[in-house]
């Protein structure tokens, strides 16, 4: 079709999608045609540096022609295949993240996507222990599915509690600090303790698994304090719960390492993927499990299963994402561009805007977190966000902003002078919301 264009792209889609997390008569959506590396475009031409990812998954960048080729190569020998079947490419894509994962996982469970995963990961959990209840954190996003929503801290959960077994705790945040911490030692020493506390209040006994995520994303990209992932490791081992890390979206790269839990020494029971694992060409996700749990499923049934669990395309994309990843160094980018570059520019738009209460992030994947004042870190408002994300999106950044922040989130691919670009962009909008709040 050569007389494409954005309107008409709009109006099918408004016609006959229904979307996501979204009152739908009041939406708008941004039109994609196409991509390449960092950049997206629309059908008018209109280009735009993608700082977000997305949904914070395409950690090789768009359109990357070894994946695109595998998927072609694996569509033209086996399109699909029932999930009982060995099939090559499952075979090699679990091989693959078993490689990169820490020392002690022996299988990986293939999903869909990272709520499922978080599912099963949950599943495994209650089944080895015996136990039902799941402690999370409230600064968290596990998934939209029936336990994964529920797992979920955030207010889109209490919509969707319908599933049973679940308890929440604070997690550390020490700029937003639920324990009238002064310093980050404080902070970690004193979330421990409220997590102790909640394990003795919800029954040591009763309780399966801590779910984390390694990194907390969608609530702020909150780097846990030195100690505390550790100190979790420990409350959990003293009670024989199990541990899972939720590494769906910081995973593969984005903060720098294949997995996020390496900035870490405590070491999960359980590691929960998607997104970068193949930035999301095919949906795919997954669960790594440890030695351990692999042993007791031995004899033991797994009663869990998906028809499209490996499914070959996706574990092709898989393969050649991975592969591709290696070769190019892709996560080494992430760690130089990111711990280099993006975060010193990062810092000193916190200097220079006072919109701006604090910068914080590892690798690729950053938050900026907007205040209305500084000194009492009231969040700058939901309209005034709005004005700053349309302002970006003008000027040809795509962000990706939740609440009060800005997550600076681009792939794992970005190169100098693109981060230099979308720092320009991000530094003209900001002083123009600091100018409006003087």
């Amino acid at each position: 079709m050569t007389d494409i264009s954005n309107d008409i792209v709009q109006q099918l889609d408004r016609q006959h999608v229904f979307h996501s997390w979204s009152t739908q008569g009041s939406l708008s959506p941004m039109v994609i045609a196409g991509g390449k590396g960092c950049r997206l475009w629309d059908y008018a031409g209109k280009e735009y540096l993608d700082f977000s990812s997305q949904l914070v998954n395409t950690n090789i960048g768009h359109q990357h022609s070894k994946v695109i080729a595998a998927i072609q190569a694996q569509a033209e020998q086996l399109t699909t295949v029932a999930p009982a079947h060995a099939n090559l490419a499952r075979g090699e894509a679990a091989k693959r993240i078993l490689a990169r994962a820490p020392a002690g996982f022996g299988k990986v469970f293939f999903t869909n996507a990272g709520a499922d995963a978080n599912e099963n990961a949950m599943r495994m959990a209650r089944a080895v222990t015996g136990r039902d209840k799941i402690l999370s954190a409230y600064r968290s996003y596990h998934g939209n599915t029936g336990a994964a929503i529920v797992a979920t801290g955030d207010p889109r959960r209490v919509p969707n509690e319908f599933a049973r077994g679940h308890a929440h705790f604070f997690n550390p945040f020490l700029y937003r600090s639920d324990f009238w911490a002064g310093n980050e030692e404080e902070e970690c020493q004193r979330a421990l303790q409220h997590l102790k506390r909640v394990i003795e209040c919800e029954g040591p006994s009763a309780i399966a698994a801590i779910l984390l995520e390694s990194i907390p994303g969608t609530a702020g990209v909150l780097i846990p304090p030195k100690g505390y992932m550790e100190g979790v490791r420990k409350l959990a081992d003293q009670h024989g719960i199990l541990v899972i890390f939720d590494e769906v979206m910081a995973g593969f790269g984005r903060s720098g390492k294949w997995f996020a839990l390496e900035h870490f020494a405590a070491k999960p029971d359980l590691i929960v993927f998607a997104k970068g694992v193949n930035s999301g060409y095919v949906p795919a996700g997954g669960v790594i499990i440890s030695d351990e749990i692999c042993r007791h499923f031995d004899d033991h049934m797994f009663f869990g299963g998906l028809t499209y669990s490996g499914h070959p395309l996706a574990m092709a994309s898989i393969v050649a994402t991975l592969d591709a990843m290696s070769e190019e160094g892709v996560v080494e980018n992430a760690d130089r561009v990111g711990n280099g570059p993006l975060a010193a520019g990062l810092q000193q738009l916190a200097q220079q805007h006072a919109v701006v209460g604090e910068t914080r992030g590892l690798g690729v994947f950053h938050a900026l977190e907007l205040v209305s004042d500084r000194a009492t870190r009231a969040p700058l408002p939901a309209a005034e966000m709005g004005k700053i994300k349309s302002a970006l999106i003008a000027k040809g950044l795509l962000p990706f902003v939740v609440e009060n922040r800005i997550h600076v989130v681009p792939p794992c691919i970005v190169s100098e002078a693109e981060v230099a670009e979308g720092l320009a962009i991000l530094d003209t909008v900001l002083g123009e919301a600091s100018a409006r709040l003087a």
